[in-house]
């Protein structure tokens, strides 16, 4: 199956802003409640991420879910 380019653009987004919190992502899954090969999964763009989950990983970042979405303007 291939990835599609929107998952990939909002996995590099939520993999930007967890670096720059300085997380591993295996300390992100824990803190959000997440599988750690789920989580790897939603960073490469390979998992069509639920809306909660987003909102777990948004809460944990401390950051708009709308931050993750291409397109989106600060």
């Amino acid at each position: 199956m291939a990835k599609n380019k929107s998952l990939i653009e909002m996995g590099s987004r939520i993999r930007a802003i967890r670096e720059s919190h300085g997380l591993s992502q295996e300390e992100m899954a824990m803190k959000a409640g997440l599988d750690r090969a789920y989580y790897g999964r939603v960073e490469r763009g390979e998992a069509n991420v639920a809306s909660l989950n987003l909102l777990k990983i948004a809460e944990t970042l401390s950051v708009e879910v709308g931050d993750f979405f291409p397109g989106h303007r600060d």
